[in-house]
């Protein structure tokens, strides 16, 4: 018999977690595999200068672990190693998780059962772990993105969701249009859902954002999908009329 061809592509872009990444990709391909998901898992490097790289080559050595490892020459943010990934993937189905650990891998196969009746099932982490600080950060951007946008999903910044490949032409190579894909996937026409998600402390390495670094960077893209999402027009086509034939008429 064959092999299964595979189901879920799982993005995982990465810069700097040589403490974490080896970890997160065998938990994520144990559960994966326990589920009977036929996967396959893609860490985008984004310039990394630590260990990060020598610890994904040997954790590509092993045949029994479907790693794919793409290395970019130097950092170039975390959209384009997202989009990078989602376009190497090889299944009808991508999912994204973020490269501290703090998304739960056991979730896949949870927003998976809902693959089919929708385009793109979002995660929300009903109990986040972060401090207060960064927990009141994320509800003023939330509400923020939401209010300027269009509200899409309660929480815009969760990083773990499954998508069909197709929504990938609704996905723009802008940096910091990561930040969007919900209100970006949903202004395409591809219907979306939402549920509850575990989420978990960063054991290791230091988060890589500051909320002033977010906010700094996050106001003008704001605006940006603001003006995207007035502009842009997806008809739907009524129908199609052609004088072709099909063959032997």
């Amino acid at each position: 018999m064959g092999e299964s061809p595979v189901q879920l592509s799982v993005v995982i872009p990465v810069k700097d977690e040589q403490e974490s990444i080896a970890a997160l990709v065998v938990e994520t391909h144990l559960a994966l595999r326990d589920s009977g998901l036929a996967h396959e898992i893609i860490v985008v490097d984004d310039g990394s200068i630590d260990g990060t790289v020598a610890q994904l080559e040997q954790l590509a050595s092993d045949p029994l672990v479907p790693l794919r490892v793409i290395v970019f020459e130097a950092n170039a943010g975390q959209t384009a190693a997202m989009r990078a990934g989602c376009e190497a993937a090889r299944a009808p189905w991508i999912g994204t998780l973020d490269g501290d650990g703090q998304n739960d891998p056991h979730d896949l196969p949870r927003l998976m059962e809902h693959a089919g009746r929708f385009d793109v099932v979002n995660g929300i982490r009903a109990k986040r772990r972060d401090s207060l600080w960064r927990k009141l950060c994320s509800r003023i951007g939330n509400g923020t993105r939401n209010l300027l946008t269009g509200k899409t999903v309660r929480d815009v910044g969760c990083s773990i969701r499954v998508f069909r490949r197709e929504c990938l032409a609704a996905f723009p190579p802008y940096r910091g249009m990561h930040r969007f894909l919900p209100t970006l996937f949903t202004m395409a026409g591809f219907t979306i859902t939402e549920i509850p998600v575990n989420h978990r402390p960063r054991k290791a390495g230091r988060t890589k954002y500051s909320a002033f670094g977010r906010m700094r960077e996050g106001i003008p893209d704001l605006f940006a999908v603001r003006w995207m999402r007035k502009r842009a027009r997806f008809p739907r086509i009524a129908r199609e009329i052609s004088s072709e034939r099909g063959e032997g008429e």
